[in-house]
C-alpha cells in the first residue's frame, strides 16, 4: 500500500511539473523523499496504536512463564543477529544485528539477576521453542537481500512480542526486582522495535 501510494503521488507530481524544467524536477524529487518520510512516520505511529491495543489484551504473565519468555526471546535474537554476519548484504542490517547481540546479551544478565532475587530463586530457560528454531533453520538458507527482508521482518514480530510481554509484567508482575528489570528493558525494546520497522520499510 506505501509503494502504491507513493507511485501515485510521484506519477502525479511528474504530471503536473513536467513541463517547467529541471528545478520543477528537483522540486517533484523532493516532495516524493517527504511523502515517504511521511509515510514511515505514519507507519511507526499506526504500529504503536496496534501494540497499545496488544498490551491490553495480554494477560500478566506467572513469573516463571514471565522469565522464562524473555530468556527464549534473548535466545532467539542472540542466534538469529549471529547469522547476519554471514548471511546479510546491507551494512544497515548488519549493525543492527550486532546491536541485538549486544542488547540481549545485557537484558539476559539483567533478568537472570533479577530472578534470582525472587523468594524463592527463578531460574529461566532459555530453551527454543520448536517454532523459534524453525525459523532460525529457515533464516539459514537464506542469503543476501531475501535473508535481510525475513530477518528484519522476523524481528519486527518478536520485538512486538517480547515488548508485550515486558509491559504485562512491568505494569503487573509481583516480584519487585522482575517488575524494575521489565521497566527498565521496555524503552529499550521499543527504540528497536521502532528502528526495525523503519528497516523493514527500507529494504
Amino acid at each position: 500500500m506505501k509503494a502504491m501510494l507513493r507511485t501515485a503521488s510521484v506519477a502525479g507530481l511528474a504530471l503536473a511539473l513536467a513541463a517547467c524544467g529541471p528545478k520543477a524536477e528537483q522540486s517533484a524529487e523532493g516532495v516524493a523523499n517527504a511523502v515517504d518520510r511521511s509515510m514511515e512516520a505514519a507507519g511507526n505511529v499506526a504500529g504503536n496504536a496496534v501494540d497499545a491495543t496488544v498490551d491490553a489484551l495480554t494477560p500478566t504473565p506467572g513469573n516463571q512463564e514471565f522469565v522464562d519468555k524473555a530468556a527464549r526471546g534473548d535466545a532467539f535474537e542472540i542466534a538469529a543477529a549471529r547469522l547476519a554476519a554471514d548471511h546479510a548484504a546491507s551494512q544497515k542490517v548488519k549493525d543492527f544485528a550486532v546491536m541485538m547481540v549486544e542488547a540481549h546479551t545485557q537484558s539476559t544478565a539483567k533478568l537472570k539477576d533479577a530472578a534470582k532475587e525472587a523468594r524463592p530463586a527463578l531460574t529461566p530457560d532459555a530453551s527454543l521453542t520448536r517454532d523459534q528454531g524453525a525459523k532460525l533453520a529457515d533464516l539459514d538458507k537464506l542469503k543476501g537481500a531475501d535473508f535481510d527482508k525475513a530477518y528484519i521482518a522476523g524481528q519486527v514480530d518478536a520485538h512486538e512480542d517480547a515488548l508485550s510481554l515486558l509491559r504485562a509484567y512491568a505494569e503487573k508482575g509481583d516480584i519487585l526486582p522482575l517488575k524494575t528489570a521489565a521497566q527498565e528493558i521496555v524503552p529499550i525494546v521499543e527504540k528497536h522495535l521502532d528502528m526495525a520497522r523503519t528497516l523493514k520499510n527500507s529494504l
